[in-house]
């Protein structure tokens, strides 16, 4: 059983811009759609740079000629730009489309990102993975968390008898109990079920009959 992979939570389609869309028309897009950043693609829809509200409010900042300290020159040259090109940051934070959504999470939060742009194996984008389209798993109700459990963790992975062992879901929070043959399935049972979108924690209290902890290396 795999686990959840970015396609499956992100958003689709995306928002975009052009290398010429003006100042105007990008203010009016994130208004419009209520989003706080653009994807900028090229011909390809490879994308190309990114602008969000602070490229666009630094307009704002009046300053009527460049600092001589490098980056600050380089902040005044941005706020005077008129189209997507001359407005973009041009480091997009993308993820591939088949990347486990476990590590593109640790990518939003190590890196301090709000959003993910996913990409398809030409690097064309095909969506976007915010933060809260991750959140968003964990509202599935307990009722279906507890039937992919019992079906794809335990009788489709494990191979458990579904007279032995027991599934209760309370908020997200699955408690697995009964007893099942070895001691490698019991910690096997545990990580598949970490790893179904909408869990928020496992307590395993799953015991076994035969300990083959020597032969799994679990010893």
């Amino acid at each position: 059983m795999r686990g959840p992979q970015v396609s499956d939570l992100m958003t689709w389609p995306v928002v975009t811009a052009g290398p010429a869309t003006t100042f105007k028309e990008l203010v009016s897009l994130l208004a419009e759609h209520g989003i706080a950043a653009i994807p900028v693609l090229d011909e390809h829809r490879r994308p190309i740079g990114v602008v969000d509200e602070a490229d666009l409010l630094a307009r704002h900042r009046g300053d009527s000629k460049p600092e001589p300290v490098f980056w600050k020159r380089r902040v005044w040259t941005k706020a005077q730009g008129l189209t997507a090109r001359e407005l973009m940051t041009r480091r997009v934070p993308t993820v591939a489309k088949d990347e486990p959504v476990a590590g593109a999470a640790r990518r939003l939060v190590e890196a301090k990102l709000r959003r993910l742009y996913v990409v398809d194996g030409s690097g064309r984008l095909i969506g976007v993975l915010a933060r809260r389209d991750v959140l968003r798993s964990f509202l599935r109700p307990d009722e279906e968390i507890k039937e992919i459990v019992e079906r794809e963790v335990l009788q489709r992975s494990i191979w458990a008898d579904p007279s032995t062992v027991t599934v209760q879901v309370d908020d997200g929070v699955v408690t697995l109990g009964g007893v099942i043959d070895r001691r490698s399935e019991v910690e096997r049972a545990e990580w598949l079920t970490e790893s179904v979108p909408g869990v928020v924690a496992v307590r395993n209290r799953l015991k076994y009959t035969q300990d083959d902890g020597a032969a799994a290396g679990l010893r």
